[in-house]
């Protein structure tokens, strides 16, 4: 089985998520999905009010390395325990995800294309891009509705890691995408990676 991977990035509130359930909830167990957010390193000697502090927009947040060589076991036809992360602890949980590779696997990240590495593994690069109102605006409703968040720490947050590590490590990797789309609801962007999926499935 050649493992194709697709790779969508882009900045928090960019609609990344959006796309990539959008592409699932077309193509179902048909393809698998796995999002870098879950490959957090782990901070369990860390206080609670320390690890609300971290810069979590950094790359060195991110256990990529991790990432990396499950990325190459799933395209090597293996199955992995993908770590689980909780939002509202700050911290990895002890649970893993058991996924099993497919033909197309989908990997979702703020920081994806920051890695050559990465990089170089996946092999149609997709970025989507937003005005950076939308981007703080939908961030503060899915961390609230979804991630038991605060408002004020999210606040904080965005103005302190957020919004100077988008600038300096997320937008620069547009320049490496195949494929840029301006939203996540954008139809004909999703019409066109839908096309090319379906002809890597199902050929035709």
């Amino acid at each position: 089985m050649d493992t194709v991977l697709i790779g969508i990035a882009g900045g928090s509130g960019s609609g990344k998520s959006t796309f990539t359930n959008r592409l699932k909830k077309e193509f179902g167990d048909d393809i698998t999905v796995l999002y870098h957010d879950n490959y957090y390193r782990r901070q369990d000697t860390v206080a609670f009010e320390e690890r609300k502090k971290v810069n979590y927009d950094h790359p060195s947040s991110l256990e990529t390395d991790l990432l990396l060589e499950h990325l190459t076991m799933l395209k090597a036809g293996k199955a992995i325990e993908c770590p689980v992360y909780d939002y509202s602890q700050h911290n990895r949980s002890n649970q893993t995800l058991h996924i099993e590779p497919r033909k197309i696997i989908i990997v979702e990240g703020i920081l994806l294309l920051a890695d050559a590495r990465i990089r170089d593994l996946i092999d149609i690069k997709i970025f989507v891009e937003a005005d950076a109102d939308e981007r703080i605006c939908r961030r503060i409703l899915r961390d609230v509705k979804e991630r038991g968040r605060d408002i004020n720490d999210i606040v904080t947050q965005y103005l302190s890691t957020v919004k100077p590590m988008h600038y300096l490590y997320v937008e620069p990797t547009k320049a490496t995408a195949d494929l840029i789309i301006n939203s996540g609801r954008n139809n004909v962007a999703l019409d066109v990676v839908k096309a090319k999926i379906s002809q890597l499935l199902y050929g035709g």
